[in-house]
């Protein structure tokens, strides 16, 4: 098995709420692994991480965002491999879900709330590094 480093990029997809003005964090279903994560994926050949996350972010969740400052970025052992993920704050503007066999279904959650949802804890930690760079978050 090789051992290299698997790329992929994504993004902490936020909003603020049409009602409340509070802050949603929007996370992803993925009914292969049954877990709740950001949107994210791998790279495709030649394409850059901020363009990957930006792709991804269309494709799983259906919204168009805008990106903001680079997050944290975790790496971990996948299926024996390293994988590295870089993200992104990036601020949905506009879109619709559709469920599709990748993701089945998504969530829009206060911060709390997406924390205890997440599966994984480095998920968590990037949330966290969202929440401590977004203003009046």
């Amino acid at each position: 098995m090789s051992n290299t480093t698997v790329l992929a990029a994504g993004c902490v997809l936020w909003r603020r709420s049409e009602r409340s003005g509070e802050l949603e964090i929007c996370l992803v279903h993925r009914p292969r692994y049954d877990d709740w994560s950001h949107p994210k994926g791998k790279l495709k050949r030649g394409e850059s991480a901020l363009d990957g996350a930006l792709r991804e972010v269309l494709e799983e969740t259906g919204h168009h965002c805008a990106p903001g400052a680079p997050l944290p970025t975790v790496r971990y052992l996948a299926n024996g491999r390293p994988k590295e993920v870089a993200y992104w704050a990036a601020e949905a503007t506009g879109g619709s879900f559709i469920p599709n066999a990748e993701v089945d279904r998504v969530s829009w959650l206060s911060p709390a709330a997406a924390r205890t949802r997440l599966t994984r804890s480095h998920d968590r930690d990037v949330l966290d590094a969202l929440l401590a760079d977004l203003p009046g978050a």
